[in-house]
This record gives C-alpha cells, structure tokens and sequence, in this order.
C-alpha cells in the first residue's frame, strides 16, 4: 500500500474545473502506483472563517465519498475559532475523516492551538502542519511555523500525532531535520517541489525511516522519485512509502474498537 500523506483536492467555486483537476489528482495516482491520498481542501481566503472551512470539509467529504476507495479526508480547520473548530473536527472525524489539517493561521507552539491537540488525542487521530523555514521574510504567511514550533508542540503532547508538512516545499530542509530530531513522536512528510540530492538520505540518518511519511502535496512525479530514488533500504523504503501512515491509521482503529 502507498498512501499519499499530504494532497489537496481543488475549491469547487462556481464555474471551475474543479472536478477535471480531482479526476486528474485520481488519473496521477494511478500511473504513479498510488493507492490511496490524504486530501484537504483549504480556503482560498485566509484567515479563514467557519463558513468556510465547514463549505470546505463538505466538498472533502463529497469527494471521499465519491472516491471511497481512493480518498482519505483531513478536515481543515483554522484553530483562533476554538469552540467552532472543535464543534467541526468532532463532526467530520464521525463522518469517517482521518485527522486535521492546519495551516499557516497560527504558530502550532501558541497556546490557541492547544485545545484542538487535546481533542486529537481524545480522537485518536493525526495532525498534520503547514510548515517551512524560509531564508527570507515570507509576507504571505506571517504566521508559518517551523520545525522548532513543531518540535515543542510534540514534546509538550507526546501522545500527539503531529506530521510536519512538506520537508521539501522550500527553505532549508536540513534545518528543518535537524530542529525534529528533538521531538521523538513527531513525523515529517516528503512532501514538496524541491528534489535536493541527499534530503531523503538525511531525514532517514538523523530522524529515523519510522517517522517519515511519503507524500507529494501535488508535486506528483517529484514526490514519487525522489523516494523510489532515494539510497535507502527497500525496508526504510516499504516504511516510507506506505507502512508507517498505515500504523498511524491503525492507531484510530484501535481506539475505536476499545471504545465499545
């Protein structure tokens, strides 16, 4: 099994070709020898609002639907509405979707966001961060955490199940590498559009191939190759590639069947 740990399904504003570009995310996984992907669908307009987030979790829960198969959903959400994000995530994890996904609205490390890692411990299911470490000033996201935020939010909740976005999707990887290696129990994807010879090699001699995650984050051929590329062993490839997402997932099955 090769589970995509970070995708987006596209905004279904009126008149867009929203459901050509999820046929092609579909059509991509399948000549890529892709199994199932973790999708979001994230706001246009940021920071968002409930109305938004709830509209978007609603068309991520109409194309997990759609694609049963093939789709696992994140349910989106902006943490500074604490009562309305919490009332949300407890929804759509009902409705069978298998973590949060949250972006750049806030610092992970601030205490706004505690609340909602509290109610994915109590739910067994995983986080996964929008991050990067950028050489410069980035004006779009004032607000971007960065692997020591990510660090410190899991060792403050071991227990969490914290995935830093996107090794690769810009900035200094191997600073991100190196600030995880501080926070045993928190996981990092592949993900991203930089193909730096070396970067899977390091997340795997400094972090371990047990808290790494593949993904792609839309960069579909990059995502695939620099794994399948990466000199590693076919064991720490297996655990890549799809073995370790299935163990974060069983997690929540497990939960629940204790639960009965």
């Amino acid at each position: 099994m090769v589970i995509d740990a970070h995708a987006h399904l596209a905004w279904r504003a009126p008149g867009s070709n929203w459901e050509e570009r999820d046929r092609a995310l579909i059509d991509a996984a399948d000549r890529l020898g892709i199994d199932r992907l973790a999708c979001s669908n994230l706001c246009p307009r940021r920071p968002s609002v409930p109305e938004d987030f709830r509209q978007a979790n609603e068309w991520a829960g109409e194309s997990m639907r759609e694609y049963p198969d093939r789709i696992l959903a994140y349910c989106y959400v902006n943490p500074g509405w604490i009562r309305e994000a919490a009332e949300e995530v407890r929804r759509r994890i009902g409705e069978g979707f298998i973590g949060v996904k949250l972006y750049n609205e806030y610092p992970c490390s601030e205490p706004v966001v505690f609340p909602l890692v509290e109610l994915c411990i109590e739910l067994g299911v995983p986080i996964l961060h929008h991050a990067g470490h950028s050489h410069y000033y980035v004006a779009a996201q004032p607000r971007m955490s960065g692997g020591t935020q990510i660090a410190e939010l899991a060792n403050r909740y071991p227990e969490a199940t914290i995935i830093c976005g996107h090794l690769g999707g810009g900035g200094d990887w191997e600073w991100q590498i190196k600030a995880l290696r501080s926070a045993p129990t928190a996981y990092a994807d592949t993900s991203g559009s930089v193909v730096d010879e070396g970067m899977i090699e390091m997340a795997v001699r400094v972090m371990g191939a047990e808290r790494l995650l593949f993904a792609c984050d839309m960069s579909m051929t990059a995502g695939v190759g620099k794994v399948r590329g990466a000199q590693i062993t076919e064991e720490q490839r297996a655990m890549i590639l799809g073995g370790n997402f299935e163990g974060i997932l069983a997690q929540r099955r497990a939960q629940r069947g204790g639960s009965r």
